[in-house]
C-alpha cells in the first residue's frame, strides 16, 4: 500500500471540516470533495456554502454537490476519480452499496460515538441526554447498514458535567480529525473489530417536539435535555402560550412540594422551578422574539414575566 493515498472526502458541517483540514496537512492527497448542496441561510435566505466546501475551495480542490448519489452520471463521475479511499464525516447523504464499492480500499466513516452505542443521526446529543459519562470517535469501515460496519479505531472522550452539545461537538471534531489521520497511518496493520449488535443503541434525530420541557420529569433529566438541545433545537417551555427558551440551567439541592412547573424562587442569581423530582435553577433564558440572556439581565429586563408562583408549561 502506498504511503500517500488518493482520497475523496465526503462531509458537510463544521465537524467534518476539521477532519478535512487534518487530512490536507497529512501526506495524503484529497482529489475531490463531496458535500451537500448550498442551502438558503440567514434573514436574506441567500445560498450559503458548507464549511467543507469553503475549505475545499480555499485549497483548489474539485467540489461535487449531488442531491443524491443514485444517479448514473454521479456514479460514473466517482468511478472516473478512481479513489483509493473515501473518508466520510457527517455528509448527510446515504451512500448506496455500489458507491461504497468504488474506492479500492472502501469507505471509512468518522462517527461521533463509541460504537455500537449511539448509531444514527444524533449521537452527541443522545449521549448527553442519556447521562453518559463518556463518548468518543469510532473510525468505521462503512457497509450497507446504518453505522454497522467493522471498527478500525476508537478514541474516547469524557462528557463533562456542564458540556452542551455544542461544546462536546467541538471537542469531538478535534478528536475525529486526529483519529482519521492516525487510522490512515496504520491502515495496513489495524485489525477490524465487528460490532456487537446486542449492545447497539439508536441515536434518532432530534425533534422540536422533544425540546419542550416536561416539568413532571426529574430535574436532572431536564438539565441534561437543556444541555443536549443547545444550540439546536433549544429546550423551551410555554408561558402565556408563547415559547420561553432555556439555554442553561443547573439542578440544586432543594426539594419542593410545589406543583411541577411552578416558579418557587426568582432573583438575579437564578429562577428556581419545581420539577417532578428536585428543583431546576434557570441561568440563561431567551424570551419570545428576543436574544438569549443571562438570568440577571432577564430578571432586570423582564421583571413581570416570571414571578414566584408563575406556572410554566401550563396549557
Amino acid at each position: 500500500m502506498p504511503s500517500s493515498l488518493n482520497i475523496i472526502f465526503a462531509g458537510t458541517p463544521y465537524f467534518a471540516s476539521h477532519a478535512l483540514a487534518a487530512l490536507l496537512d497529512s501526506e495524503h492527497r484529497i482529489i475531490a470533495v463531496y458535500t451537500q448542496p448550498d442551502r438558503p441561510s440567514g434573514r436574506g435566505r441567500k445560498l450559503k456554502s458548507s464549511p467543507v466546501k469553503q475549505l475545499a475551495e480555499q485549497h483548489d480542490i474539485p467540489v461535487y454537490q449531488p442531491v443524491s448519489l443514485k444517479e448514473q452520471h454521479d456514479i460514473e463521475q466517482l468511478e472516473l476519480l478512481a479513489p483509493d479511499l473515501m473518508v466520510v464525516a457527517a455528509y448527510g447523504l446515504l451512500l448506496p452499496l455500489h458507491v461504497l464499492e468504488i474506492p479500492r480500499l472502501g469507505c471509512l466513516n468518522i462517527h461521533a460515538s463509541l460504537l455500537p452505542r449511539w448509531r444514527g443521526a444524533a449521537p452527541i446529543q443522545r449521549a448527553i441526554l442519556a447521562g453518559d459519562q463518556e463518548t468518543g470517535i469510532t473510525i468505521m469501515q462503512m457497509d450497507k447498514g446504518l453505522d454497522t460496519g467493522n471498527m478500525l479505531l476508537k478514541k474516547s472522550c469524557p462528557i463533562l458535567a456542564h458540556d452542551t452539545a455544542e461544546i462536546l461537538h467541538d471537542r469531538l471534531a478535534d478528536v475525529g480529525a486526529e483519529a482519521i489521520v492516525e487510522t490512515l497511518g496504520q491502515l495496513e496493520s489495524l485489525n477490524t473489530e465487528p460490532q456487537d449488535d446486542k449492545l447497539a443503541t439508536y441515536a434518532q434525530k432530534l425533534s422540536k417536539e422533544e425540546a419542550e420541557i416536561d416539568w413532571q420529569q426529574d430535574a436532572t433529566h431536564i438539565e441534561r435535555l437543556i444541555r443536549a438541545f443547545n444550540p439546536q433545537p433549544v429546550a423551551y417551555t410555554s408561558i402565556n402560550e408563547k415559547a420561553l427558551r432555556i439555554r442553561d440551567a443547573t439542578t440544586i439541592d432543594h426539594n419542593s412540594d410545589s406543583e411541577p412547573g411552578r416558579v418557587i424562587r426568582c432573583d438575579k442569581d437564578g429562577i428556581d422551578i419545581a420539577c417532578g423530582n428536585g428543583t431546576l435553577r434557570l441561568l440563561n433564558l431567551q424570551p419570545p422574539g428576543k436574544k438569549a440572556m443571562d438570568v440577571a439581565a432577564f430578571y432586570n429586563g423582564y421583571p413581570d414575566m416570571l414571578k414566584v408562583d408563575t406556572m410554566l408549561g401550563a396549557k
